[in-house]
């Protein structure tokens, strides 16, 4: 199969589909690998590291559409790259449709395949090509908010640590997941106060064994959550709706009784946000103000560190992408069921139940796609 990848266009994203290693192994099973010429030069990765892994490298990303059988990407296309897709061509990168309309429209209209990371599954029920960005982004959140919090970037002048004699920051981490667990593990590893709110009592166990009371652990009800919230210095949204779109906890009532110069984070901006407040924002201009408090709402966090991170999602794709490009899609999701739920558009209808549902839209079954 001919495997094409694209240079990623979005505001400040270096990361790249693959990366070289990822190309010499599925050149060494077959398969050729087109890549658009600079798409891996902004983490490390010039065309020459392609070239010595057997890629053949393209001129633009419309060499690339035009010729690939199977199009790897890090984020959502744009625009002008799902206006290249076509029938028959299957697309591999992550989609987050169901606040996107537009993009859910554009893929349709363009007849294309298109599988998404943040849905596919594995055996206990995870989502394991979300969890290596989930891990950065979870772990950036509280960088990103202790940068926040002083006072040059907008915040309130408080220390995340504090320092003796001095109360650390007040942290409240919204969702135990994978983003969530990893924002509580830094933040209190910076010897944050930190409480992390989850519905699942079992979440709340692990929590609880994971750091020995070093962090508190709250049920998540609408008066727990208000309390935390509004008691936050600051505050990390990491709730997931596997698919779907993010639930709305945070109102903007809330938001307005926090102390001006609090911040929050939102990891799940690119399921539409967990905060009523919260809009998309880019690396190029993170934040902005609603009631005094500090918004940062990055739809692609970790591109901030996009070696780190292309070079961990390819270790969690590459699997999946080597199943698609030996067997080709039909057979690959009817053999895999965990990949088969990654399915979110097919031949101009969209395949994934949660995804329908966000968009209004009637779910074309899954098993009518593998049947033909």
């Amino acid at each position: 199969m001919l495997v094409g990848v694209p240079k990623e266009v979005k505001v400040h994203e270096y990361r790249v589909g693959l990366v070289p290693a990822s190309v010499r192994e599925l050149v060494s099973q077959g398969h050729q690998v087109l890549v658009e010429t600079g798409a891996g030069a902004g983490i490390g990765f010039p065309d020459e590291a392609y070239c010595a892994a057997s890629a053949a490298i393209a001129p633009d990303a419309a060499a690339v559409f035009a010729r690939a059988d199977l199009v790897v990407k890090v984020k959502e296309p744009q625009p002008a790259e799902w206006r290249q897709l076509r029938r028959g061509q299957v697309l591999f990168t992550y989609l987050h449709l169901a606040p996107d309309p537009a993009q859910a429209e554009g893929l349709m209209a363009s007849g294309c395949t298109a599988i998404a990371y943040e849905t596919v599954t594995d055996p206990g029920g995870g989502l394991p090509l979300l969890a290596p960005m989930s891990e950065v982004a979870g772990r950036m959140a509280v960088q990103v908010g202790a940068r926040c919090l002083e006072k040059e970037a907008g915040g309130a002048g408080i220390l995340l640590s504090g320092v003796p004699g001095v109360p650390p920051a007040r942290v409240a981490v919204l969702g135990g997941g994978v983003v969530g667990s990893n924002a509580a593990r830094i933040a209190a590893g910076m010897r944050a106060q930190v409480t992390v709110l989850d519905r699942n009592p079992r979440v709340l166990d692990a929590l609880d064994r994971e750091f020995g009371g070093r962090v508190a652990t709250l049920f998540a009800t609408g008066e727990s959550v208000e309390g935390a919230v509004t008691g936050a210095d600051l505050v990390i949204g990491a709730v997931l709706v596997p698919g779907a779109a993010a639930p709305r906890l945070v109102t903007r009532a809330m938001v307005g009784r926090m102390r001006p110069g609090s911040v929050l984070v939102d990891v799940a901006i690119d399921q539409g946000g967990c905060f009523e407040t919260s809009r998309p924002t880019t690396h190029a201009e993170p934040t902005y103000l609603v009631e005094g408090v500090v918004h940062y709402c990055v739809t692609n966090m970790p591109g901030a560190v996009a070696r780190t991170s292309a070079v961990a999602l390819n270790n969690a794709t590459l699997p999946f992408t080597l199943q698609l490009a030996a067997k080709g899609f039909p057979r690959a999701l009817a053999e895999n069921p965990h990949l088969a739920q990654g399915l979110n558009v097919h031949a101009g209808r969209i395949t994934h139940p949660a995804v329908a549902q966000a968009l209004g839209r009637e779910v074309l079954p899954l098993g009518e796609v593998l049947n033909g």
